[in-house]
């Protein structure tokens, strides 16, 4: 059986750093974890491709930008006859505080632009490991906000969080997403 993990995000060296990357910067740190061989292009997504317990783990990265990501996740559910409530998105999210992790059983879009996408493209019945990224400070646009290139404390703040967010999507595959959620969402 495949099983299909996909981290949002937006592509090019200038949305690196960004809180909506965190789930690129997931599934990056997976990819090594897991001994991902290498990045091919497919689908409109960055894939790799590794066996975990009795099948195959696709790793994907969007490579179009977040608001439009959905038809790329379309394609690779297709190509890999996944069905969608097999699916892990990896994701920031606002509603959650900086640094916090939480897996999630389908749901509502919340506003985030790339689930708006992803439910528009396959409904919303993926399974969710949500990165908190906090709100933004004052009347700071939301739009701003997770574009906004971080350095220092603030940069590290999101890669701290990226291990646990790494070792959910890991539960989650290994016992299920109740499990996962009864572990992490305290």
């Amino acid at each position: 059986m495949t099983r299909l993990v996909i981290g949002l995000g937006n592509p090019g060296p200038e949305y690196a750093a960004t809180r909506h990357n965190a789930g690129f910067m997931v599934v990056d740190l997976l990819a090594d974890t897991l001994g991902a061989a290498y990045w091919k292009d497919e689908a409109g997504a960055k894939t790799a491709k590794v066996r975990f317990g009795d099948g195959d783990l696709v790793l994907a990265k969007p490579q179009a930008f977040m608001n439009v990501s959905g038809k790329s996740v379309k394609r690779l559910l297709a190509r890999y006859a996944v069905p969608v409530e097999e699916v892990i998105v990896v994701h920031d999210d606002l509603d959650l505080p900086a640094g916090d992790v939480r897996a999630k059983k389908a749901g509502g879009h919340g506003g985030h632009n790339g689930l708006r996408s992803l439910h528009d493209a396959v409904g919303d019945a993926y399974l969710r490991v949500r990165v908190g990224i906090g709100r933004p400070p004052g009347r700071m646009d939301p739009a701003d906000f997770v574009l906004e290139p971080l350095r220092g404390e603030r940069l590290e703040q999101l890669r701290e969080a990226v291990p646990t967010a790494a070792q959910v999507v890991v539960d989650v595959l290994e016992r299920g997403v109740e499990a996962a959620m009864a572990d992490h969402n305290g």
